[in-house]
Parts: structure tokens; C-alpha cells; sequence
């Protein structure tokens, strides 16, 4: 099946600019294999995700259609059919 990715435009360049991505990973998939999935298709794309010890890095949001993964379940998140993910760098700064 596959899952539909939206990607932020920081790490579009592992994507050749596209915005939106779409990989095919099992029925019973969890975050954790769209994720590898992207990493197959998208060389790098996980490292900027995932920190060294293999978790979504601190000022990464990752969302499961509009559920913030950190309040869920987190990698181990369904992604069953139709299942939208977005990834979305935090921003921080002021004056």
C-alpha cells in the first residue's frame, strides 16, 4: 500500500524538490517503515529525521493525518491505507 509524505522544503533536496512523496510500504506498516521506506527511496531523508539513537530528532514534528506522533504512539504509529504523513521542522527565533 502506499502512503503519501508531504515533505518541508529544508529537506526537499533529498527529494528532487518534490513537496509531496509517496512510498509503498506492508498493510500492517507503523511510522517506523514509511520512514525506512522514505530512506530507501530518498537517500539521507532518515538521518535528518531520526536523531543517532534511531528516535524523531527534538526539533522534528512528525505528524500521522494531524496527530502529532509524539502524543501517539510515536514511531510505532499505524500508517494503515490513506494515511498522510507530514514531517515539519520546528521554527524558533525572535527578536
Amino acid at each position: 500500500m502506499s502512503v503519501a509524505v508531504r515533505v518541508p522544503t529544508i529537506l526537499r533536496t533529498y527529494t528532487k524538490g518534490e513537496a509531496d512523496v509517496s512510498v509503498d510500504v506492508a498493510d500492517d506498516a507503523v511510522l517506523a517503515n514509511v520512514v525506512d521506506a522514505l530512506e530507501a527511496a530518498y537517500p539521507g531523508i532518515k538521518a535528518r529525521i531520526l536523531d543517532d539513537t534511531g528516535e524523531i530528532r527534538r526539533f522534528v514534528n512528525v505528524y500521522v493525518n494531524d496527530d502529532d506522533v509524539r502524543f501517539a504512539s510515536g514511531l510505532k504509529t499505524p500508517t494503515p491505507a490513506g494515511t498522510k504523513v507530514a514531517v515539519i521542522p520546528a521554527v524558533a527565533g525572535g527578536c
